[in-house]
């Protein structure tokens, strides 16, 4: 079965996308009623922007997206999915593409998303660091152990986990997790911490979006980042998705059930090859490809 996974933040480069709109009249054709959308041109920051004009959270997500679900578009018949899913921000991309989503309110979502996650980060100092060379239960016992708030964010692959919360407290866990047999445990340049209750703020903020929103019966499932399993009803997507800003990323757990439920060939769609990486550390034997 043909699985097609969306990468989230952190792939952006600058030149991203740019052979799309110049190579494909579509393609030009959703770049520029994106730029309609937003309020203002996220092209050319794609295309000339510094990378530190692309770093910000406002600008980095609709640019992943876009080069994500623009892409799948430019793949005309060629792109049948029968599995979807994305890190983080690439769910919303995999959700337009197994047209649970409309173009137009994906991306109004990402960009709210955005603006509420970058609100969040000012509230009170937050971070996430890389835990490297560490068993999950390790990390999860360790980030247990603190004094304030830091938990496992994003289950990238085994020995590759991400943890996330308040900047004093991760800093703490980072030190515990060198201390406990961790290979390397580094505070990543994020703006904040990015699924954990941190997110609080944010989450609020954009439930009311998705609440507001249309999500129609998807064209294959979605294995959605907060459960781990396949999901084709709306209604169900629309609750992890809620859900999904302070809750981890369980991406090694996606992928071991895409492949238990049938998954040959996974393709990643959009910038980077970040999670195909992943995809042959959770699973040697899986078959990988980029779009």
């Amino acid at each position: 079965m043909k699985a097609y996974v969306f990468p989230g933040q952190g792939a952006q480069f600058t030149g991203m996308g740019k052979d799309l709109y110049e190579n494909s009249a579509l393609a030009k054709e959703l770049f520029e009623k994106a730029n309609e959308i937003l309020g203002f041109r996220i092209t050319d920051i794609m295309f000339e922007g510094t990378a530190e004009e692309l770093k910000e959270t406002k600008v980095t997500q609709p640019a992943v997206f876009l080069h994500s679900v623009i892409l799948a578009k430019t793949l005309g018949e060629d792109f049948k999915p029968e599995m979807v899913a994305g890190h983080s921000l690439g769910e919303f991309s995999a959700l337009v593409a197994n047209e649970t989503l409309s173009f137009e309110d994906g991306l109004k979502l990402v960009s709210q998303r955005a603006l509420a996650m970058q609100k969040a980060c000012e509230i009170t100092p937050s971070t996430m660091a890389a835990v490297l060379g560490l068993a999950d239960n390790i990390v999860e016992e360790v980030c247990a152990s603190i004094d304030g708030i830091v938990v496992a964010a994003n289950y990238n692959c085994p020995g590759q986990l991400v943890i996330s919360g308040e900047t004093s407290a991760v800093e703490k866990a980072c030190e515990a997790m060198k201390a406990a047999g961790a290979k390397r445990a580094l505070i990543l340049p994020v703006g904040g911490g990015f699924h954990s209750p941190m997110m609080e703020p944010a989450r609020e903020e954009l439930a009311a979006a998705i609440e507001a929103t249309t999500f129609s019966t998807p064209i294959c499932p979605v294995y959605q980042n907060v459960t781990a399993n396949a999901v084709s009803d709306p209604n169900e997507i629309k609750k992890n998705l809620i859900i999904q800003l302070t809750a981890p990323v369980k991406w090694t757990q996606s992928v071991q059930q895409m492949i238990a439920d049938g998954a040959t060939l996974f393709t990643e769609v959009g910038p980077g090859k970040v999670l195909t990486g992943l995809i042959n550390k959770i699973d040697k034997e899986a078959v990988t490809a980029n779009a």
